[in-house]
């Protein structure tokens, strides 16, 4: 059942590789960036044997090459590599999650093409401009930048990681990589190699997203807003429940943090399978 099937899309700009796995109902997952479509494998694993899914890289990441030079990479460009991936895969609307950065491009994808969504289940999207004192986090997130400019990336990344877990949040758990199976330690390896692309094309043009609203209250699709247990009051977290309120919809609670997709699967299978429902 979670046989995975390799396939390549070319879109403008970009050679997309995504994978498909299980039977059913058409289910795309989308990542945030700079992780890529194996840090959803388990979660698509688990999700196999009631849906099609389709999980890939976006563009510029990993396996997903830009077929041009190094730009920058909006989430409209995002959201339209999302459509185009859809229409590749089929006429009918198709249910979709998105994690994190790829939870902007599913909000985008919902809201520019309402007719290629059933349901949509957003966790976590870190959307700094709807939080209160939005050029502060505008200026964070150009600090982050510039580190990156000045110093490389080391200095910049852990700059971002602060940034985004807020006051008082507690850094991610290092994983003992002597324990990680040999596919885990690749997707490593690939994310590590997305960092400088990220910061350098990534980072600044998709923290200035800003949600159509009125079109996402206004569509067809169901949306559910997803919050991590254990997530605190980082960006992400505190974009998620002001999303939801702007939605009018209660946010739903996951398990873990912001990577809890990606550790307690099971659990978060069922929670994703209940709000498509």
């Amino acid at each position: 059942m979670n046989d995975v099937e390799i396939r390549t899309l070319q879109v403008p700009g970009a050679r997309l590789h995504y994978e498909v796995r299980g039977t059913g109902p058409l289910l795309l997952m989308i990542p945030g960036a700079p992780a890529d479509a194996g840090a959803l494998a388990g979660l698509a694993a688990s999700l196999a044997d009631r849906y099609t899914v389709v999980t890939y890289d976006q563009r510029g990441l990993s396996r997903s090459p830009l077929t041009g030079p190094p730009a920058d990479q909006d989430v409209a460009v995002f959201g339209e590599d999302a459509y185009l991936l859809l229409a590749a895969l089929g006429d009918e609307p198709a249910n979709v999650l998105g994690n994190s950065g790829g939870a902007l491009t599913a909000l985008d994808l919902a809201a520019r093409h309402p007719g290629r969504v059933r349901a949509l289940v957003v966790h976590e999207p870190p959307i700094p401009e709807l939080l209160p004192g939005r050029e502060h986090w505008r200026a964070r997130f150009q600090d982050v930048y510039d580190t990156y400019r000045d110093q490389g990336v080391g200095p910049a990344m852990q700059k971002f990681v602060s940034t985004v877990q807020g006051e008082g949040g507690t850094p991610p758990a290092m994983p003992d990589f002597a324990q990680m199976p040999p596919e885990a330690l690749e997707m490593m390896g690939r994310i590590q190699g997305n960092l400088g692309y990220f910061l350098a094309h990534v980072l600044l043009p998709v923290l200035r997203f800003e949600p159509d609203v009125a079109a996402l209250r206004s569509g067809p699709a169901p949306i559910a807003v997803g919050v991590g247990q254990a997530s605190g009051g980082g960006v992400p977290a505190a974009s998620a429940r002001v999303l939801a309120e702007r939605l009018g919809v209660e946010p739903l609670v996951f398990p873990g943090d912001h990577q809890g997709l990606a550790l307690d699967v099971a659990t978060c299978a069922e929670i994703v399978h209940k709000a498509l429902g």
